[in-house]
C-alpha cells in the first residue's frame, strides 16, 4: 500500500450524520480520561466499590501446548490443556476490569483497541486506520448503513447478499443496486458498466458498495487480488466507498500452513481492500464471532480517522460502548499473560485447518451422494462456512421457458420489472418443499437475493435463483446424516 493521502469523505455522509451533535456528557468522559489528575464532581456514574464483582477468571485454551490448538482442544474436551485469563479489581489488573464494568468511551477499552489496532496494522498493514469497536458484525452494519445513507441513495451489492444485511439498509429508505457475481465474486466488469451507464435522473449514482469479500454469504466466492485491485480503482474513478464486510477472513482455505511467524501467516490471503486503501475510501468491518464465539457480539470497524467522531456520536446515542466482560477477554486475550498475536495467530491457523477437513469431508460426501445423481454441481469455496450448490434445474422434466410478452411489465407500485423466461423459481420453491419433508433443511437461493426494483437488470434474477446454500460448519455426525436425504430427495424430485 502507498502512503495514505486520506481524502475528503463529507459529501458521502448522510444528512443525519451531519446534524448529529457530541454527546456531552459523553465529552466530558473523554476530558476525564485523558486528564486522569483531576478530581472530577462531574460523573454521575456508580463508584466502583460497590460493584458485587470481585474477580473474572476466564479459562480458554492453551495453544502453547500443540501445533494443532484447535484440534487437541477438540478431540482431548475436559482434559485439553488450558490457561486462566485472571482480573481482580482491587489488584494490579485491577484498572481494566473497574474500567469494563463503567460507563466508557464510544470507541471501546483502550486495552482491547490496543489488541485490534495491532491486528489491523500486521494483517493489514493499516497504521493510518483507525479502529472503533462494536457489537459485531451486525451492528456495525448497521450503524455505517446510517452513516452514509439517506432516504433516495441508491448502494451496490452482490445480486446474491446476506438477507438481514440489505434489510438493515432498506429501514433508512436506501435502495439497492444489484451487481452480476460469478464464482470468484464480484465482476468488475459489471460494477463499471452499472455505473458508467448510471441514468441521473433515477437519483443520486450509488456511492457505497457493500462487499464480503472472503468465502461471501451465501455463495461462498472469494474475490482474488486482482479483482479487488480493480473495484478500488473503480471506487476512486466513481467515488464511492467499500464497506469490506469480512468475517471470514480468517478461514481461508488451501494456504499454506506451515508458517513459524505472524509475518509469514499473512502472505497466504489476498490483499484486503483496507490494506489498498490510500484514500480512506474503505470502511473494514470485522467479528470475533467466526474466530472465538458468537455470543461474544464484539466486533470492530475500521475506517479513515475523519469517520470515527461521527461514528463515535452515532454510537454515544445509540448503543453506547460494547458489553465490558467481552472487552476484557479481548485486552487479556491479546495482553502478556494471554495468547498475545502470535498465540492468536496459531489458533485462527488451527481453525482454519479445522474447517478446511470440515469443507473436504463435505466435499466427499457430496460428490458421492448429490454430485453424482448428474442434477447438482458445485463450486469448492476457498473460505468461509458454505458450498453455493447449483441444481440443474433445466434438466427437470418439467421445466419450462416462458414468452414474457403477455407477462406484466411492472409490479404494483408500478416500478419496472424484470420478468422471469423460465419456471426455475417454481421448480426450486418445490424442491425446497420436498427436502423438508424428507428430513433436510437447505438454505434456497431466493432468500438471498438482492431486494430491488428490476430496473437494473432486464433478466429476471428467478432465472438464476437455482442454487442452494448448504453448509459445512456443522458436525460431521450431521453432514454424513443430511448429505445423502439430500442426494436422494433430489433423485425423487428429478425422476
Amino acid at each position: 500500500m502507498g502512503t495514505p493521502r486520506f481524502i475528503d469523505l463529507t459529501h458521502h455522509l448522510a444528512p443525519e450524520t451531519l446534524a448529529r451533535r457530541v454527546n456531552p456528557l459523553k465529552d466530558l468522559i473523554r476530558v476525564a480520561q485523558q486528564n486522569p489528575h483531576l478530581v472530577s464532581l462531574a460523573n454521575g456514574d456508580p463508584h466502583f466499590s460497590l460493584y458485587p464483582v470481585r474477580r473474572i477468571n476466564i479459562e480458554i485454551a492453551s495453544v502453547s501446548s500443540s501445533d494443532d490448538p484447535v484440534s487437541t482442544w477438540r478431540t482431548l474436551g475436559p482434559s485439553a490443556p488450558t490457561q486462566t485469563l485472571a482480573s481482580v479489581i482491587d489488584e494490579d489488573s485491577g484498572p481494566l476490569l473497574r474500567a469494563s464494568l463503567a460507563y466508557g468511551h464510544g470507541a471501546g477499552l483502550q486495552q482491547a483497541l490496543d489488541a485490534i489496532t495491532e491486528i489491523n496494522k500486521v494483517y493489514h498493514v493499516a497504521p493510518a486506520h483507525v479502529a472503533t469497536m462494536t457489537l459485531g458484525n451486525a451492528d456495525a452494519i448497521t450503524k455505517v448503513f446510517r452513516m452514509l445513507g439517506a432516504p433516495g441513495d441508491y448502494f451496490l451489492a452482490d445480486e446474491f447478499t446476506f438477507g438481514p444485511m440489505p434489510l438493515a439498509a432498506d429501514a433508512h429508505g436506501i435502495k439497492w443496486v444489484p451487481v452480476r457475481i460469478d464464482s470468484g465474486g464480484i465482476i468488475p466488469e459489471e460494477l463499471e458498466r452499472i455505473l458508467s451507464e448510471w441514468d441521473i435522473k433515477r437519483g443520486r449514482r450509488p456511492h457505497v458498495l457493500y462487499s464480503t469479500p472472503c468465502g461471501q454469504n451465501p455463495t461462498g466466492s472469494t474475490l482474488n487480488a486482482e479483482r479487488r485491485k480493480r473495484i478500488y480503482e473503480l471506487a476512486q474513478k466513481f467515488d464511492f466507498i467499500i464497506i469490506e464486510d469480512d468475517p471470514y477472513y480468517f478461514l481461508q482455505y488451501d494456504a499454506p500452513n506451515t508458517q513459524s511467524s505472524v509475518s509469514e501467516s499473512t502472505k497466504a490471503f489476498p490483499t484486503s481492500f483496507l490494506s489498498l486503501d490510500v484514500d480512506g475510501r474503505v470502511i473494514r468491518i470485522d467479528s470475533f464471532s467466526k474466530v472465538l464465539a458468537p455470543g461474544l457480539r464484539l466486533g470492530y470497524i475500521t475506517t479513515a480517522p475523519q469517520l470515527v467522531p461521527h461514528l463515535i456520536n452515532l454510537i454515544d446515542f445509540s448503543t453506547q460502548n460494547p458489553s465490558g466482560f467481552p472487552q476484557v477477554l479481548i485486552a487479556q486475550l491479546f495482553g502478556p499473560t494471554g495468547w498475545q498475536l502470535s498465540g492468536f495467530d496459531k489458533w485462527v491457523r488451527s481453525l482454519r485447518l479445522d474447517y478446511q477437513r470440515r469443507r473436504d469431508h463435505f466435499l466427499a460426501l457430496f460428490e458421492r451422494d448429490v454430485q453424482s445423481t448428474g442434477f447438482a454441481t458445485a463450486d469448492v469455496p476457498e473460505a468461509g462456512m458454505f458450498f453455493w450448490v447449483r441444481v440443474l434445474v433445466e434438466r427437470h422434466p418439467r421445466f419450462q421457458k416462458i414468452d414474457p410478452e403477455p407477462l406484466p411489465q411492472s409490479d404494483a407500485l408500478g416500478r419496472p420489472k424484470a420478468v422471469a423466461r423460465t419456471n426455475a423459481k417454481a421448480l426450486m420453491d418445490e424442491l425446497f418443499d420436498a427436502c423438508v419433508a424428507g428430513g433436510v433443511l437447505v438454505c434456497p437461493a431466493s432468500i438471498f437475493v438482492l431486494p430491488t426494483d428490476g430496473t437494473f437488470d432486464s433478466e429476471s434474477i428467478d432465472d438464476r435463483s437455482n442454487f442452494l446454500r448448504l453448509t459445512f460448519a456443522g458436525s460431521e455426525e450431521t453432514m454424513s446424516a443430511g448429505i445423502p436425504i439430500f442426494g436422494k430427495v433430489l433423485k425423487q424430485f428429478f425422476a
